[in-house]
């Protein structure tokens, strides 16, 4: 059961990656996290961004739509979604080193997301993408993880 969701969009630009890591981070702390865990979420937010601006808006300015929800389970399912031009194939833009971008990219982000959380569901169409994960937060007592 879900106890809790917020929900933000802004524009595709480089400046707005931190702001969206921090925001959900922040709003992920509710479940007690460790630093380990906050870290994670913070890396999984920051790869769906950019490759929402690199990808999805190449040449344009577009908007991201981010929705994050806790549930009684101690888990936060993030989806991350852009308007842009869609992956054609996505399991080849799931395989480790694949990038459609340039030299500079490693093309990692899907590995990396994939490494970080629990769950991760790609669709993508030609009207954009939505990047769906689950992360599981250890459940703690007292400052102690109990697994």
């Amino acid at each position: 059961m879900c106890t809790n969701e917020m929900t933000m969009t802004f524009l595709s630009k480089s400046a707005n990656e931190g702001f969206a890591r921090y925001t959900v981070a922040s709003f992920a702390s509710q479940l007690d996290p460790t630093l380990d865990e906050l870290n994670d979420i913070k890396t999984i937010v920051s790869e769906a961004v950019t490759n929402c601006i690199v990808h999805a808006y190449p040449d344009s300015v577009g908007k991201i739509y981010i929705k994050a929800k806790l549930f009684q389970n101690n888990t936060i399912e993030i989806s991350v979604r852009d308007k842009g031009c869609g992956i054609p194939d996505i399991d080849r833009a799931r395989e480790p080193m694949f990038t459609t971008g340039d030299s500079e990219r490693s093309g990692m982000g899907f590995t990396i997301m994939e490494s970080f959380s629990d769950k991760m569901r790609v669709k993508s169409n030609s009207k954009g993408t939505t990047v769906t994960v689950i992360k599981r937060i250890s459940m703690r007592v007292g400052g102690r993880s109990l697994v």
